[in-house]
């Protein structure tokens, strides 16, 4: 089982979002964008340019934040897949996703996009959440998303600080924050390097530390053709463990400053608007 939904987690928040139009004279319009920090992204964007808001936004408010999909393991990841929701037609992954129809509204042919994405090639491997920050826009997608993909709402949860290897030897899990200096690969048996950040399984009890590239391979054994794995029984425990929280629980602590990421948001944003 993964981290609770509403649970606060440690580490960079990367999401794609979409905003909807609420001024009467421009009701029904969309925008999609990139943000590491939803609500002051919107505020933004209500702003208008001043404000760092996106020149097809600026003017037009009050704009509202409908849904975000979030879990993307980088910005450049992030960037990737807002693209092609704004550009269907024009990537290679959504040839199969047709134009849209004749009367049909700019929202609901955003979403019927957003319902390919979510199970097209690689999106489809990564551990992504779909969030409906507005209950009352809700509409079931066609297709619905991969199994392993949750579907939450309301606002993202809070980040919590990133852990740090001095508070103490060991979390909850009990996987050791800091490696002896002999601590080996469960899978492997070769020495881990602090520098490697190992998976450790957040089983209570579960003594399973291994290389990234180890537990893929192992997770991938049921799926030859793959490369990214979805989830799998940790070697260890046997429990079920999804690949997104393992990654994430690795991450722990070992992020970059929050500021990096509005600085990346803004420097982007800037690049693909002009």
């Amino acid at each position: 089982m993964g981290p609770a939904g509403g649970a606060a987690r440690s580490g960079r928040f990367f999401g794609v979002y979409l905003l909807y139009c609420l001024n009467p004279r421009h009701r029904g319009r969309v925008y999609v964008g990139f943000t590491v920090n939803p609500a002051r992204r919107v505020q933004q964007h209500n702003g208008g340019r001043k404000k760092g808001g996106a020149w097809r936004t600026s003017g037009r408010g009050p704009w509202e934040m409908v849904l975000i999909v979030h879990g993307f393991p980088s910005a450049v990841a992030a960037l990737r897949f807002e693209w092609a929701w704004q550009h269907p037609q024009a990537s290679r992954r959504l040839t199969h996703v047709g134009r849209r129809l004749r009367g049909e509204a700019t929202f609901a042919f955003h979403l019927r996009v957003l319902a390919h994405m979510l199970r097209a090639p690689p999106w489809a491997r990564l551990p992504l959440t779909l969030r409906w920050l507005r209950v009352d826009f809700r509409q079931d997608l066609c297709p619905p998303p991969p199994p392993h993909m949750p579907l939450a709402f309301g606002p993202p949860p809070p980040r919590a600080p990133a852990l740090r290897s001095q508070a103490g030897p060991s979390d909850d899990t009990g996987c050791e924050l800091e490696l002896d200096v002999d601590a080996r690969c469960t899978l492997c048996a070769r020495v881990l390097q602090d520098e490697e950040s190992p998976l450790c399984c957040p089983h209570p009890g579960c003594s399973l530390r291994a290389h990234v590239i180890c537990l893929a391979e192992e997770f991938l054994q049921e799926e030859p053709g793959q490369l990214l794995p979805l989830e799998g029984a940790c070697p260890g425990c046997k429990n079920s463990l999804l690949w997104g929280d393992l990654i994430w629980l690795c991450r722990m602590g070992t992020e970059e400053d929050e500021e990096d990421s509005e600085l990346e948001e803004e420097h982007w944003t800037d690049m693909l608007e002009t």
